[in-house]
């Protein structure tokens, strides 16, 4: 009878010891959630969209192409305001790939002079793109108005998904130098160029001598890169040449994992993450290009340089996208 008694009794000191963890475990992951508050401003300017320094009647987030890198926690709540200038012409909007909202509500246009505020939970981690939803959306995208919201896994880094030496983020988009025929975007038709990262041979001093920038990374290094196809209408076929990647990550989720590929192919407004490692004994090169010979020759291709001397503050921190 006292065996029974004292086994009851150890019984309900565990039960209660193991609703004590749980409900810190809980207490723990709502202490680490928080708000993100981002701002950006929808802005209708000229851009700067090749090495020569060309000019072009942009729409952007921010003034550039593309907008502001967005990089969060799973779990985080971002608290987004969208302010469309009153010398605007055109309404704007903003579309996170990453949120769970009402098109009809959060999405909905914003005219000149007015802003828009809204608040979503991150739920999901991986990469998403974002982009302006206004109509004529695809003019909209095309003319610049994308970007790129990192979510970053609630439990960090693992051994399935390791911790990079460095980071990259490449956009790919298409190029329409009429901006107002929106008619020949839908249909495809009069495009001239690939914008990576909003500008034609971005990082390929080999195509373009005008180049002064180029991916960098030292002999060994993991190098994550955080990719979006921005396009209006095609697909990306994403390889490394002289380089296998060593894991994709479609969608960027961590739990989503295919081993050792070449090419990978990326549908339109997607987005994944791939990680290459360079041989260790020697300084190498990669291309990284659409293998689709017609992006790829007409702007779609970025070098990647792994040399013992590369810039230790690329591809870290506020570096992840060189402008």
């Amino acid at each position: 009878m006292t065996c029974m008694v004292t086994g009851k009794k150890t019984m309900k000191a565990i039960i209660f010891i193991l609703n004590v963890i749980v409900g810190l475990a809980l207490t723990s992951q709502v202490a680490f959630a928080k708000t993100v508050k981002v701002t950006m401003h929808a802005t209708e300017n000229m851009v700067v969209i090749d090495n020569k320094g060309t000019k072009y009647p942009s729409m952007s987030f921010d003034g550039a192409i593309p907008g502001p890198v967005v990089r969060v926690k799973q779990g985080d709540i971002v608290d987004f305001t969208l302010i469309n200038d009153k010398k605007n012409k055109y309404s704007h909007s903003m579309d996170f790939h990453a949120a769970i909202v009402d098109v009809l509500d959060e999405f909905s246009e914003v005219k000149p002079g007015e802003s828009k505020h809204y608040k979503f939970e991150a739920k999901y981690p991986g990469v998403f793109m974002y982009h302006c939803g206004a109509s004529p959306m695809q003019q909209h995208i095309a003319r610049g108005m994308y970007g790129i919201i990192i979510v970053d896994p609630a439990e960090g880094y693992t051994k399935a998904y390791p911790k990079p030496d460095r980071e990259y983020v490449l956009i790919q988009s298409q190029f329409f130098p009429d901006p107002e025929d929106h008619k020949a975007m839908l249909e495809n038709r009069g495009w001239t160029n690939a914008l990576i990262n909003g500008k034609i041979f971005h990082y390929d001093p080999v195509h373009d001598p005008n180049a002064k920038l180029a991916l960098q990374s030292k002999p060994g290094e993991l190098v994550r890169i955080f990719f979006v196809n921005a396009n209006i209408n095609l697909p990306v076929a994403f390889h490394a040449i002289a380089g296998v990647w060593d894991k994709v990550y479609p969608n960027g989720n961590p739990k989503n994992v295919i081993y050792g590929m070449a090419t990978y192919n990326v549908a339109v407004s997607e987005a994944s993450t791939f990680d290459i490692i360079s041989p260790a004994d020697r300084p190498t090169n990669n291309a990284i290009v659409d293998h689709s010979m017609n992006a790829a020759m007409r702007g779609a291709i970025t070098v990647l340089m792994n040399t013992p001397d590369a810039d230790p503050k690329m591809g870290k921190g506020d570096n992840i996208l060189p402008r």
